[in-house]
């Protein structure tokens, strides 16, 4: 078992430190778009909070595991909207703290149409604890020891939305992090960018069908698409299917319970043969809306 670990261990910590910590991955982001985009905050037309947990490949040990609790409201007529998001990713003897606040303008293009804006800023907490498991390298600065690094970001997005399709092209971290040990400098962070589209199908008077994708490109990485498709039933009920890099496929569904309480499970599985296909991934949504002021409605924008 040790084996094991170290051998995920060495693999993480090369990706941490030749290209740089990644943003966490998230299977159920077509539900709520804010964990990569702060355009979307005030967008549902209400008050709106979302925790999410994903356990990728289970039963190996050093997996990485990501909670992320978020929460967003409407304001001025549903002009504009504020956010703040909580964020805790943990990979092998990684570990990274988030706390984000976000602000957004919404821009009407027409009775159909709109633009958001979004910004966010707040700081991110990088820990990595060597102490935990053999050093790859005992004179290597970076694979020894307690490191710890506490950075400020900036983020930003942009939406185009209708009740028909969506469009959303996002940095959510723009400043990319550098850590320095002794005389060595290595990369802690790098930039990520997100374009993302989905468009509504009418397949009958209860049925929607939701095809989306999802790019995501990151400097020194390897670019990344996700692609989906969903089937909605009396626009509380989704079912559908997953693919990232045709390397991971999966499952997911959500329920709409009530009015405001909404429950979503991604189930995914490595086709790679990368840690095996029987480290499956599961990711769980938590979802809650409320008309907290007079001019919201569980109507929104972004319907679908």
């Amino acid at each position: 078992m040790k084996t094991r670990w170290l051998a995920f261990y060495f693999v993480l910590t090369l990706a941490h430190c030749a290209q740089a910590q990644q943003d966490p991955l998230y299977g159920n982001y077509i539900n709520n778009p804010y964990v990569i985009n702060p355009a979307y905050g005030g967008l549902t037309n209400n008050l709106s909070a979302t925790i999410n947990y994903r356990y990728q490949w289970t039963g190996f040990e050093g997996s990485p595991v990501t909670w992320n609790a978020n929460g967003h409201i409407s304001l001025a007529q549903n002009k504009m909207g504020v956010g703040l998001m909580l964020v805790s990713d943990q990979s092998g003897a990684s570990q990274t703290n988030e706390l984000f606040a976000s602000y957004s303008y919404r821009l009407p293009l027409d009775d159909r149409k709109t633009l958001s804006f979004g910004l966010q800023g707040g700081f991110s907490d990088y820990q990595t604890n060597n102490d935990e498991v053999n050093p790859y390298d005992a004179n290597d600065p970076f694979f020894v020891g307690k490191r710890n690094k506490v950075a400020p970001n900036l983020g930003t997005g942009l939406i185009l939305s209708s009740d028909r399709y969506y469009v959303s092209l996002s940095v959510p971290r723009l400043l990319e992090i550098s850590s320095q040990q002794e005389d060595l400098t290595a990369s802690q962070y790098s930039r990520h960018f997100y374009a993302m589209g989905s468009y509504l199908l009418i397949m009958g008077e209860h049925i929607r069908l939701r095809p989306s994708v999802l790019f995501k490109g990151v400097q020194g990485s390897p670019s990344s698409i996700d692609l989906n498709a969903a089937l909605i039933f009396h626009e509380k009920y989704q079912a559908g299917l997953l693919t990232r890099d045709f390397s991971t496929y999966g499952l997911f569904t959500l329920m709409q319970i009530k009015d405001f309480l909404r429950v979503g499970y991604v189930f995914e599985v490595p086709g790679n043969g990368s840690v095996g296909s029987q480290y499956v991934t599961h990711e769980l949504t938590l979802g809650f809306r409320f008309n907290a002021l007079p001019f919201h409605s569980n109507e929104s924008v972004f319907s679908f």
